[in-house]
C-alpha cells in the first residue's frame, strides 16, 4: 500500500480558524457545485495546519456536504497534498523525464547526504524534509526543484548548496 493512501489520525477535533473560516466563505460562493471546492478546502487546511489530517478530511466533508471518500481521493491523488508532518523547509525535487535527464538524481543524492534524509523522510530537528513528485510542469527549465511552493529552474548541486544556505 502506498504511503499516500494512509492518513494520520490525531484524535484532536480540526476546524478552520477565523481567516480560513472566512477565506471558505468567501470562495464557496464562486461554486456553483459545492464539490468543486474540495481542492481549495484542502489547499487552506494545508495552509493552515501545514499537512492534512483524518480530522481534516471529515471536517471539509461535512463542510462541503460530501462524503469523506472524495476528499481523500482528491487528497491522495494531488503530491501537492501533504497527508502527514513536513519540515519548515519542504524540498520537492521533479523525477520526470526532463528532469531525470537533466542530474535530477545527482540532486537527490546531494541532498540526503547535506541534510541527512532520504525522499519521504523529515530530518530530526524538522528542518527539513525532502519528497521526489511528479511533473512540477517546468519542464524547459529542468531540473526543477521546489521548496515550500517556491520554483527554482534549471538547478545543479552548486544551486542547491547556495539554496540551502539561505535557509534558516
Amino acid at each position: 500500500m502506498s504511503d499516500r493512501s494512509q492518513l494520520i489520525v490525531t484524535g484532536k477535533p480540526f476546524t478552520f480558524d477565523a481567516e480560513r473560516d472566512a477565506e471558505f466563505e468567501r470562495l464557496v460562493k464562486r461554486y456553483p457545485i459545492r464539490e468543486s471546492m474540495i481542492m481549495p478546502a484542502l489547499w487552506l487546511t494545508q495552509e493552515q495546519e501545514g499537512w492534512i489530517s483524518a480530522e481534516a478530511i471529515a471536517y471539509i466533508a461535512d463542510r462541503i456536504g460530501t462524503y469523506a471518500a472524495k476528499v481523500f481521493e482528491l487528497a491522495t491523488f494531488y503530491t501537492m497534498y501533504h497527508l502527514k508532518p513536513v519540515g519548515r523547509h519542504h524540498i520537492c525535487v521533479c523525477r520526470t523525464l526532463s528532469c531525470y535527464l537533466r542530474s535530477k538524481q545527482e540532486m537527490i543524492e546531494f541532498l540526503a547526504d547535506e541534510i541527512g534524509i532520504k525522499p519521504g523522510q523529515i530530518s530530526d530537528n524538522g528542518k527539513f524534509s525532502l519528497e521526489e513528485v511528479e511533473c512540477l510542469g517546468h519542464c524547459g527549465t529542468a531540473p526543477v526543484v521546489q521548496v515550500n511552493g517556491e520554483f527554482h529552474e534549471q538547478m545543479d548541486v552548486e544551486k542547491l548548496k547556495a539554496l540551502l544556505a539561505t535557509l534558516e
